[in-house]
């Protein structure tokens, strides 16, 4: 069963009640189904992701980038960072008047049991639905809050990290740029010229790397789907060659002018299992945006299976280099679809 449906038969066996009147915030949401249970026009959806973002607002849901507004109640899905969701849980708090209800949801492998524990020794809880391999909680907001709540929001804040460059938590290698995109960026030999876009571009490292390497380089446009890391890559990346999108790289149309070259280090999962799918629509994505004669440089893991999409998708491609995590792959004149 889905945690989805865990927070669903909570509200449905009356163990979790909405408020009578009020809008209802929900903080990293993967899909709408809560609209099926409460109704739809008190729900507020906070999501910086933009596939999930669009499909909420597809489904005709309120949603929006970051919520600023006050709610009558508040549910924080967890997500597979600790800081970010005690950072989320005290947000909710503050967005929240004295008496109103905070519900938490979360699989056992998000920690929800660890995090339970420690939430409940600042604010006690309320009340528990257990269910599927994970649980929810509910507490009350209290007046005035513990003073852990602002020490769990400072640690979630945007900060610069051992690199110099702003990240948060819940970012990809928030603290230090990956080794992928160390070793991507060991191919930059100052030879890469005009357009130049990179897909999945994170919190900039690896853009800006290209940008200081790489006189000839006109433009530079850093394609992201995660919001909060565009934003700290909006703050990393000052070079004026630089455009930023928030967008989801799976889906990029063709665009004229097409570039010259994609530089990725494309996600492998979006949940805790490898999905090399994710990196294939990467480099289908790359085949499509490229000129005739463009190339692809990227980096992946060793063992990720995408010699047969790249020989697909372009007309020749070869590893720069290799070692026991990581191969560098370029990719030469994508082949027409």
């Amino acid at each position: 069963m889905p945690r989805r449906d865990r927070l669903a038969l909570a509200f449905l066996t009356d163990d979790l009640r909405a408020p009578d009147i009020g809008d209802i915030l929900v903080l990293r949401a993967t899909d709408a189904s809560l609209a099926t249970v409460l109704a739809p026009e008190r729900l507020v959806f906070e999501q910086s992701f933009r596939p999930i973002h669009d499909a909420l607002a597809t489904a005709g849901l309120r949603v929006t980038e970051r919520a600023t507004a006050p709610a009558a109640m508040a549910i924080v899905h967890l997500t597979r960072s600790r800081t970010e969701n005690l950072g989320n849980i005290a947000r909710a708090l503050a967005l929240l008047d004295p008496g109103a209800v905070l519900a938490i949801d979360g699989a056992k492998t998000d920690g929800i049991d660890s995090l339970a524990r420690l939430v409940s020794t600042h604010l006690p809880l309320t009340g528990q639905f257990t269910k599927a391999h994970g649980r929810t909680i509910w507490l009350t907001r209290p007046d005035p809050l513990p003073p852990v709540a602002a020490d769990w929001a400072a640690a979630a804040a945007p900060a610069p990290n051992t690199a110099g460059f702003l990240t948060e938590a819940g970012l990809f290698s928030p603290d230090a740029p990956d080794a992928g995109s160390l070793a991507l960026a060991a191919q930059f030999d100052g030879r890469i010229k005009g357009r130049v876009a990179d897909l999945g571009a994170g919190w900039g490292w690896l853009a800006q790397a290209a940008l200081a390497r790489s006189p000839g380089i006109t433009a530079l446009a850093l394609f992201e789907a995660e919001g909060r890391a565009l934003a700290a890559a909006h703050h990393n990346v000052t070079d004026p060659r630089a455009v930023f999108h928030w967008a989801d790289v799976r889906t990029l149309p063709r665009m004229t002018p097409p570039f010259d070259l994609v530089l990725m280090n494309p996600p492998f999962h979006q949940g805790r299992g490898a999905e090399p799918d994710l990196g294939a629509a990467f480099i289908a994505t790359a085949a499509r945006i490229l000129k005739p004669s463009g190339r692809l440089l990227m980096v992946a893991n060793r063992q990720l299976p995408y010699e047969a999409v790249l020989t697909e998708a372009f007309v020749k491609w070869e590893r720069l280099s290799e070692n026991g995590l990581y191969k560098v792959i370029a990719a030469d004149r994508p082949r027409k679809p």
